[in-house]
């Protein structure tokens, strides 16, 4: 068989092409575009933000009915909780204020408590010392007894004897000082009534120079320490002389 030649195109063909008018030529339709076909490898992704935004609007269109409000649900919540909390903020505040009333009581009472402690700790310690110092100085009172039976019952003969007695009545003297600068002061109970409070009666002697129950002489003398009794006076107390004479009538019978 005989190949029968090619037929190639000449340089005329491909200019007559070009000289075609172009306005027959019709441009292949587009595909229409639907926010619902699924993308394609090679068409681009739709944007997220813009679907999202698009699917809302779809939502609140179609809830939206012509003629209706929609409603405040989310408002009403808040108002709710708000309530809740401010009871549950009151039941806090008296509770608050119920610890602090308690604990105002409690301090209160501690405070006078320690206050009644502090006044009593005081009166003891005092009472201690009042107690201490009476105790001392009654000791030394002994001493007192001492010169003063002396000074009643020696009686110097000479200048020797003299010049002893002048010094330990000075001892005496300056003792008696310094008892009375801490306190201690005697009693003078001659010529008083009879304070069975004050005196310890040990003798009664019928009299008729003073009256029934006048201390007439004071046998031991007695002291104060401040306010306090520090030692009772031993005395001889005046007596009617019919009531000791009848007395004394009986005993002889």
């Amino acid at each position: 068989m005989s190949e029968t030649p090619q037929q190639q195109s000449s340089p005329n063909d491909e200019t007559l092409s070009s000289q075609l008018p172009l306005d027959n030529l019709e441009s292949p339709p587009k595909p229409e575009e639907t926010v619902t076909s699924p993308p394609t490898d090679s068409a681009p992704s739709a944007t997220p933000d813009l679907v999202v935004e698009a699917v809302a609007t779809n939502a609140g269109l179609e809830a939206n009915t012509p003629g209706e409000v929609p409603s405040l649900d989310v408002e009403s919540e808040p108002a709710a909780t708000s309530e809740s909390e401010i009871q549950s903020l009151t039941i806090k505040l008296a509770e608050i204020s119920n610890q602090r009333d308690a604990f105002q009581s409690q301090y209160l009472r501690i405070a006078a408590d320690f206050d009644n402690f502090r006044k009593r700790n005081s009166k003891e310690k005092e009472d201690i010392e009042l107690r201490t110092k009476c105790a001392t100085i009654m000791e030394l009172l002994s001493v007192v007894d001492n010169f003063e039976r002396a000074r009643t019952q020696i009686k110097p003969q000479n200048d020797g004897e003299m010049g002893i007695h002048k010094s330990y009545q000075g001892v005496y003297k300056q003792l008696v000082e310094s008892l009375k600068r801490i306190g201690v002061s005697p009693m003078r109970p001659e010529g008083q009534q009879f304070d069975p409070n004050l005196h310890e009666a040990i003798m009664r002697q019928p009299t008729e120079e003073h009256p029934e129950g006048t201390v007439m002489e004071e046998l031991q003398r007695g002291y104060f320490l401040g306010e306090r009794i520090l030692r009772h006076s031993l005395v001889k107390v005046a007596a009617p002389p019919e009531q000791l004479s009848a007395e004394d009538a009986i005993v002889d019978n």
